[in-house]
């Protein structure tokens, strides 16, 4: 496993986000209070992009059919719904962020 440089803190004020693409996978990059989060983009259940969706402090809501995911850790807060009936919906992996003379980094394997 290697960190991967993707974007510099420059790139990424408090409470925004940033798509990035590296080695083929769809990411989802996040400034929550100063800190950097990463999660896949491409959401698990239909393949919407989180960068779409509504980002509410440390969550993000897919625009598709609504599950919340946590920024931090990826891991699914709430599941969506389509016509009324819950989605079978699975965490969004998480990358380890470290940040080295205002780079950003995250390990790929």
């Amino acid at each position: 496993m290697e960190f991967v440089k993707v974007a510099t803190t420059k790139d990424l004020s408090k409470g925004s986000r940033l798509k990035i693409t590296v080695g083929g996978k769809d990411i989802l990059l996040s400034n929550i209070n100063g800190e950097y989060f990463a999660i896949d983009n491409k959401c698990n259940h239909m393949g919407g992009s989180l960068y779409d969706g509504q980002m509410e402090g440390d969550k993000i809501i897919c625009p598709k059919h609504g599950s919340v995911f946590n920024l931090k850790t990826g891991k699914v807060e709430e599941r969506g719904k389509l016509f009324f009936i819950k989605v079978k919906v699975e965490d969004q992996r998480s990358y380890p962020v470290k940040i080295d003379d205002g780079n950003i980094y995250i390990e790929m394997d």
